[in-house]
């Protein structure tokens, strides 16, 4: 990898690690609805991408409706899963819903082959399985603890898939176009889907006057951990193939559990769950270390 694809694997692996705590603090006690926080989030992080857009910055745009659908559809599966990462996140912490995407691989492996978007091995795929595995390890932990967590990691392991299905896409339909603008058309179509489940499933009212805490992770998720983030997400993903971008699940949970150990005191991981979160992580590290002949 040159020196600024490294540099932006790495930011963006950072800013994702701890987007998993500021996601539990924004729709904690005293925060916000969670399905509504999630499409705030992105209408904040798509009016700062529309005004890029106005002033001539983010080009080019999508070249043609069949294009700009098909950013929109991504947008979509977006809201999807990240509706089901908010609501597994009311039961667990982040850095167990991070050790969870430890099966990205996985499905982004299945999904590009499936697509012909790319030709993914044996050995990761092997390696992808044996993610699985530890996130079965997991699961069966979770569920001895509370059955609200065990619900939790359903969530977001559902969610996972979601994710690599629109990563898969992504590859494909924003080829060509400017990632600040594919950027806002993804995550403006994901805050209309959101606000519109929220306002039909949540009702609550927006807290008013806004909480200090929660409303700070907030603008860090919009402004830091969608406009910076999913456009140097989507910088790499017309760079690298898409099994090394979701090498990035080995770095995340490492960052978002260090986190948690600093700030969470709900949730406590049993000795059975750092079994579990070692093999997700040796699973995944299979998967993408290739010996030298490869």
């Amino acid at each position: 990898m040159s020196a600024r694809v490294a540099l932006v694997y790495a930011v963006v692996a950072c800013i994702w690690g701890t987007t998993w705590f500021a996601i539990r603090r924004c729709i904690g006690e005293g925060g916000y609805p969670t399905l509504e926080s999630a499409s705030l989030r992105f209408a904040i992080a798509a009016g700062v991408l529309g005004a890029l857009y106005a002033s001539g910055r983010g080009r080019p745009g999508p070249k043609g409706a069949r294009q700009l659908w098909g950013l929109a559809a991504c947008g979509v599966l977006c809201a999807v899963g990240y509706a089901l990462v908010y609501l597994g996140e009311e039961s667990i912490s982040g850095g167990l819903a991070a050790v969870l995407y430890g099966t990205f691989p996985l499905w982004t492996a299945l999904f590009a082959t499936v697509g012909g978007v790319e030709r993914v091995t044996g050995r990761a795929l092997a390696g992808s399985l044996l993610a699985i595995g530890g996130t079965a390890f997991l699961f069966a932990d979770r569920l001895d603890v509370s059955r609200a967590q065990g619900k939790g990691v359903v969530l977001v392991l559902v969610s996972v898939v979601a994710s690599a299905l629109y990563t898969t896409l992504m590859k494909r339909v924003a080829a060509g176009v400017s990632p600040l603008a594919s950027t806002g058309v993804f995550l403006g179509t994901s805050a209309i889907v959101l606000g519109a489940a929220g306002a039909m499933a949540e009702g609550r009212p927006l807290p008013w006057p806004p909480p200090p805490g929660p409303t700070l992770a907030l603008l860090y998720l919009a402004l830091v951990g969608s406009v910076v983030v999913f456009a140097a997400y989507f910088w790499l993903l017309e760079r690298v193939s898409l099994m090394t971008l979701s090498t990035l699940v080995l770095v995340e949970p490492i960052i978002a559990l260090a986190v948690d150990a600093a700030w969470e005191r709900g949730v406590v991981l049993v000795a059975r769950s750092y079994a579990g979160i070692a093999l997700t992580i040796a699973g995944v590290a299979v998967s993408i270390v290739r010996r030298p002949r490869d």
